[in-house]
């Protein structure tokens, strides 16, 4: 007797439980840099207002707020291209793998899923060299580790490497968990 694709006592194989695992992790990971993003902005907003209102009403100027709202400028971009592609909302020119056959069109998504994961364990592996290589330099207003500034790269490029891995393993194993 055959039940769900599987013979009876055979089975199931793990991939789609992993990939709904994967998935939960990936959306969490996502809503987490979403509320960073908030956060980010909201304070890099609330600064720039501080020291607009500081340098023209009070006639004195932080001067730490110029070096602080660029950090969070750096930090706001790394971590909203993570969002931007989980959400796959970065710009794509996909009108003609639309128009292929089916099998063709999977393979190339893999094989996009694929350039992506080595481009963002690129990130992760220079970005995290570079990151400790500027270690013990300072940065010259607030005196932060400039390690500090750079640590988004390699921890962006950790976040979309679990959601490439995710897509990779929709395209190739399916999502047959929703």
């Amino acid at each position: 007797m055959i039940e769900s694709g599987y013979r009876s006592g055979e089975k199931k194989p793990v991939y789609p439980e992993m990939l709904k695992i994967l998935q939960k992790i990936s959306s969490a990971i996502n809503r987490g840099s979403e509320w960073s993003l908030f956060a980010l902005g909201f304070s890099m907003a609330l600064i720039t207002a501080t020291q607009v209102f500081c340098r023209y009403v009070l006639n004195h100027s932080l001067f730490w707020s110029e070096e602080l709202g660029r950090m969070l400028l750096v930090w706001i971009s790394f971590i909203g291209a993570t969002v931007a592609y989980k959400r796959k909302a970065h710009i794509g020119i996909d009108f003609l793998v639309q128009r292929l056959p089916d099998k063709i069109s999977r393979n190339i998504k893999i094989a996009t899923n694929l350039a992506s994961l080595f481009f963002f364990s690129i990130m992760i592996i220079y970005g995290s060299k570079f990151a400790l290589l500027i270690k013990l330099q300072k940065t010259p207003a607030l005196g932060l580790a400039k390690s500090i500034p750079f640590a988004v790269i390699p921890l962006s490029g950790v976040i979309f490497m679990i959601h490439g891995i995710t897509f990779l393993l929709e395209c190739t194993i399916g999502d047959k968990s929703r």
